[in-house]
């Protein structure tokens, strides 16, 4: 049986520590779930809690990393993807994924949500400012969800699996 991943996207050195926070208890809980978590893999931000958070649960992570040596590696990602891509990478985040969680608001963060829109890839927005959300509803044409909290989001996803 196929592993059923779900990205988990947000800022680097500019998260705020209730994005970092959030990010570890999505990256525990979806690892609770069973799943796989995805992040752009470097030791920082949402990318490194996120994945802190699944191997506390016992979880696999995989990692989209922009460079080509791993040098930006996080010690939480299971599985280092070394693309030599840097940002271009982050379509490979998005298309590998099944659902994109986006934690927190960056420009790469909004690349990958804007990808993920168009790619018709199901998202949902958690931390992000009313006129992130505004801006987000008003371009997608496919599943977008708010959650307030992990446990929303986790039942958001869900419901989105469900055969």
């Amino acid at each position: 049986m196929a592993h059923i991943v779900i990205g988990v996207m947000g800022p680097g050195s500019s998260a705020t520590p209730a994005q970092v926070k959030a990010a570890y208890a999505l990256g525990h809980a979806i690892a609770s779930a069973g799943w796989v978590v995805l992040t752009g893999g470097r030791q920082v931000g949402v990318m490194e809690a996120a994945c802190q958070g699944a191997k506390a649960a016992g979880g696999l992570t995989v990692g989209i990393l922009p460079s080509a040596n791993g040098a930006d590696c996080s010690a939480a990602v299971d599985i280092p993807i070394l693309t030599g891509l840097g940002d271009a990478r982050n379509v490979v985040n998005v298309l590998s994924s099944q659902v994109v969680v986006a934690c927190g608001l960056g420009p790469g963060t909004a690349a990958e949500i804007a990808l993920a829109l168009k790619a018709q890839r199901p998202v949902i927005l958690m931390e992000m400012p009313p006129s992130a959300i505004a801006l987000w509803q008003s371009l997608a044409t496919g599943p977008l969800a708010i959650a307030d909290t992990v446990a929303a989001a986790i039942e958001q996803i869900q419901q989105w699996l469900a055969p």
